[in-house]
């Protein structure tokens, strides 16, 4: 049987998918085939769709037909060991072609599939466009692209069509797998088969239509959705129509999609709706799931179309009177002073931000207006208010009165500085409105000429430098000047001084003296040469002492010291060290080790005394002494016409001498003192006798 068909322009837009489609369909073709499938989960059932993905293979499934099969996976939330496999369908398979006869009366849908399926030959009428774009295409593909985007419109189709299937046995503990293989023979043609993993746990109810807007204009609206966000969900929707808010009329016949427009590269969905002026009109939208399913309604939006004011004003002259006034004229044709009540000036600091309107009740002959309140940088445009609500509003003119007075300088700067070098400074930003940024120098000394960082003009009150953290300079130094849209520039700021973070420790201070006297050490160095020095310290260590021992702490700059606590006999080392104001301490210098002798005097040797000795012709001296480590004794004697001189020395444990080296009528003077093993003298001790 023969079917001719007269597609409406809905269903041929399609004609796009041909047209941008076309060098993928041959190209699939050329591929191994498969089947895709997808699910809908209804409270008490799971609908099935699917589609081959070649038309040919398309043509021999629907003789052969597809296999239907469920594996049961899981069960109260257990997976089963070895899934139940059930047949669900044999062979599934369209229709018989009688089975049709009646449905193609009144859906045209049906009347579609079955032309597609069983017609003699596919003709489609429509416009030129679609024509000339159908007959590029083979019989083939047309017939297998129109099925497959019908049955993506009405479920009760596809199913007859061999594309969709309820299982109305599901149960909902249990998950299941679904299978839909091919029953062509492997050797006239193999097809991948399909399948998806779903239970009736995942029902859930179908999304609103999101991101809905309308435009109203002069006897139309501009209805706008995002056909993207819900693509998942819906592939085509009804569009309603109310003038009351209550009673709602389709304005589409057939659903309406994102085929319905050229750009389908565009996310959102547009349709334009011809209205009548002044009148509330109020639309909502519902979305067509893959299985036929009708969506919740959109939000509804109400609005009215206004007629458009067919004239635009347009500014042509200003004439300034002074730095604060300027007359602006406009041109509007005289024609159009009946269809407007009159004018408003409009002014804005940038050509983009919101205007505000700053005269209003500017009569409709009027074709002048004079401002006084200028700012150094204004936008204005001029809008004709129509009587019927409507308004035309001209380009903006840019008006700029003479301007010479430069910001003031910039003030409050703050800074900080990482161990990185990274530094970050801010100040208070300016009160012009006609600002244009600020200009930032930087020194490495107060007294050089600063260089400008900034090539252009900075718009905000911040900025961010670099600076080298170990060199010469510790500080560095910044200037900010303020700029405005005439270059007109303010004086520097106050000089902003930044401590660089110290790293490097300070120089070494270096010993050029030391002397030992009486037991005391006198030391003396040249300080460290570093500018940001805050103190000296002078370690000690006594003998083999592990830690050094502090002496001196001095912030006044000396460069001397004398160390009185000593014990002799000892070893003292000594180190100076220089200490910044960041706590960083410089190397000590070269340590020097001093010895201090023993040098106090022993006390005098005791029971010295001398004694005439007739019988042996001699003096016998005598000696008592306590003291211990004594090396020797020295024995002196002088006369009067002599001084005192050395006659002996005795060892440690002598107590007596004779002298027979005398003379008659002689005084005779003696001395003696002890000489220790350390080298320390004892203090001496005379007797005299006459011979």
């Amino acid at each position: 049987m023969k079917f001719k068909i007269l597609i409406i322009l809905f269903f041929i837009i399609i004609s796009n998918v041909f047209a941008q489609n076309k060098k993928e369909e041959i190209a699939s073709i050329e591929k191994k085939p498969g089947i895709q499938v997808i699910a809908r989960v209804q409270k008490d059932r799971i609908l099935l769709r699917w589609a081959v993905t070649n038309p040919i293979a398309w043509k021999k499934l629907n003789t052969y037909g597809y296999l239907i099969e469920r594996y049961t996976v899981t069960r109260d939330n257990k997976t089963l060991s070895n899934p139940e496999r059930v047949v669900l369908s044999q062979i599934m398979k369209p229709e018989p072609l009688e089975n049709w006869e009646k449905l193609i009366q009144d859906n045209d849908n049906a009347a579609i599939i079955a032309q597609a399926i069983y017609g003699e030959d596919f003709a489609v009428s429509g416009t030129d466009k679609m024509e000339n774009i159908i007959n590029l295409a083979e019989e083939t593909e047309q017939r297998f692209t129109f099925a497959l985007f019908t049955a993506d419109k009405d479920f009760e189709i596809a199913k007859k069509a061999g594309l969709g299937f309820e299982d109305k046995t599901a149960k909902e503990n249990e998950k299941y797998a679904y299978r839909i293989s091919s029953n062509i023979p492997e050797t006239e043609m193999s097809i991948d088969y399909g399948g998806i993993f779903v239970g009736l746990k995942e029902y859930e109810s179908l999304p609103k239509p999101m991101d809905f807007t309308a435009h109203f204009s002069d006897n139309s609206t501009m209805l706008s959705w995002n056909f993207k966000i819900l693509s998942h969900a819906y592939g085509s929707y009804y569009v309603e129509r109310s003038t009351d808010k209550k009673t709602y009329e389709r304005i589409t016949d057939k659903p309406y999609t994102s085929l319905n427009q050229e750009n389908t590269n565009n996310n959102r969905i547009f349709y334009v709706d011809s209205i009548a002026n002044n009148k509330p009109y109020s639309y909502r939208i519902q979305g067509i799931s893959s299985f036929g399913e009708l969506g919740p309604y959109s939000e509804i939006i109400t609005g009215k179309g206004k007629s458009l004011l067919k004239f635009v004003p347009h500014l042509t002259v200003k004439d300034f009177k002074d730095d604060t006034t300027v007359t602006l004229s406009w041109e509007f044709p005289e024609e159009g002073n009946e269809e407007i009540s009159g004018f408003e000036l409009n002014r804005s600091d940038k050509d983009d931000e919101k205007y505000t309107t700053v005269l209003k009740n500017i009569p409709a002959k009027n074709r002048s207006v004079t401002y006084n309140k200028l700012l150094s940088t204004n936008y204005f445009t001029i809008t004709a208010i129509g009587k019927q609500g409507n308004s035309r509003t001209s380009f903006p003119m840019l008006v700029q009165p003479v301007d010479s007075i430069p910001p003031s300088k910039p003030i409050g700067l703050k800074g900080v500085i990482d161990s990185l070098g990274i530094v970050k400074i801010t100040w208070a930003p300016n009160k012009e409105k006609d600002l244009m940024g600020y200009r930032i120098y930087r020194g490495n000394t107060a007294e050089e000429e600063f260089s400008q960082l900034t090539v252009s003009p900075s718009e905000p009150n911040t900025y961010e430098d670099k600076v080298i953290i170990k060199s010469l300079n510790s500080k560095v130094y910044y200037r900010v000047i303020a700029v405005d849209y005439h270059y007109n520039m303010s004086p520097f700021s106050e000089t902003l001084i930044i401590k660089k973070p110290d790293v490097i420790p300070p120089t070494s201070p270096v010993f050029t003296k030391y002397e030992i006297k009486d037991g005391a050490v006198f030391l003396e160095w040249v300080n460290s040469q570093s500018e940001d020095v805050a103190s000296h310290q002078l370690y000690r260590k006594e003998n083999e002492q592990e830690k050094w021992e502090l002496i001196l702490n001095d912030v006044t700059k000396l460069e001397s010291f004398q160390d009185k606590k000593t014990n002799e006999g000892s070893t003292y080392r000594y180190a100076i060290f220089a200490k910044d104001e960041s706590g960083l301490v410089s190397n000590p210098t070269p340590e020097i080790a001093l010895f201090i002798p023993k040098y106090t005097v022993k006390p005098a040797v005791k029971g010295f005394y001398a004694q005439a000795n007739t019988a042996t012709k001699s003096i016998d001296l005598s000696w008592d002494y306590k003291e211990s480590d004594v090396d020797s004794f020295e024995i002196y004697k002088a006369t009067n016409q002599e001084p005192l001189q050395l006659i002996q020395i005795l060892k440690g444990e002598s107590r007596k001498l004779s002298d027979p080296t005398l003379t008659i009528n002689t005084t005779y003077k003696y001395g003696i003192r002890a000489q220790f093993k350390d080298g320390r003298m004892s203090k001496m001790v005379f007797y005299t006798v006459k011979f």
